[in-house]
Parts: structure tokens; C-alpha cells; sequence
């Protein structure tokens, strides 16, 4: 098995957190933030990520409400998730995202992400979280 790099993003209409991943360890690490404007991200800046990483995967976490349904912004992690296929011609796999912003801020020790001096900093780690749950239901 070829080990596959593999880059997370979490979706949000003004951060996407990126993370990036490597099957051969399963394991994932935050990377940067995007900052996007009414979901809009910087393609270019994408487009620089996945340039120097050359991923084989992405993988996109998909806000869904507690009991699994789908909610206004599933659709829209959905169509930047299309829309980075339709651009990079990378496959594009979703990973259920339920509760990784509160780990994120429970693994910096902060209460609500309001309170997060850096934004960032949650982003960052809740794609991280995305993509290390996917790796390890590979």
C-alpha cells in the first residue's frame, strides 16, 4: 500500500481550518487557516496548500446536528467539498464532525470559541480532529 498524504479541511464561512495527514503513521497535524469571506475561501491560497503537500485525498468535515441530520451548513461544506474536486481534480471524501470544535477548545483549555484569543488556533485543531477521526476508520 502506497502511504497517501491527505489534507482536512474544516469549513466555515470565515475559517477554514487545514490539517494534514499521512495514512503510512494514520496520523494528522493542524496546518494553517484560511480565512474566507461568506464561505468564500482565497482559492489561490488552497491551491498553494495542495501544491506543496500534492495530496492524494481531502477530506472535508461535514456539520451535521446531533442527530445526524443535515443542517444549512452541510450543504454548504458539501459544495466547497465539490468545488475543490471540480478545481483540483483531487477526491474528495466527508467525515462526520459532530463535536470537534469542542474538542478543540477543550484540548486548548478554553470554554466557548468566543473566548479563543486566536480563532485560528480552533480551526486549525478541528481540522485536525476531522482528520484524525477519518484516519482511524480507515
Amino acid at each position: 500500500m502506497q502511504a497517501k498524504t491527505i489534507i482536512g479541511f474544516d469549513y466555515g464561512l470565515k475559517y477554514i481550518g487545514v490539517a494534514v495527514g499521512q495514512q503510512l503513521t494514520n496520523t494528522a497535524s493542524p496546518l494553517t487557516v484560511i480565512k474566507a469571506r461568506d464561505g468564500i475561501p482565497n482559492w489561490d491560497e488552497i491551491k498553494n496548500i495542495l501544491d506543496q503537500w500534492q495530496p492524494q485525498l481531502i477530506v472535508v468535515g461535514l456539520p451535521l446536528n446531533m442527530d445526524g441530520t443535515e443542517q444549512e451548513m452541510t450543504a454548504a461544506a458539501k459544495r466547497f467539498g465539490n468545488r475543490l474536486n471540480g478545481r483540483f481534480h483531487i477526491p474528495v471524501q466527508w467525515q462526520d464532525e459532530r463535536l470537534s470544535t469542542y474538542e478543540a477548545l477543550e484540548q486548548l483549555g478554553i470554554r466557548d470559541k468566543m473566548h479563543a484569543n486566536k480563532r485560528e488556533d480552533v480551526d486549525r485543531i478541528s481540522a485536525q480532529l476531522i482528520l484524525q477521526s477519518w484516519l482511524n476508520q480507515q
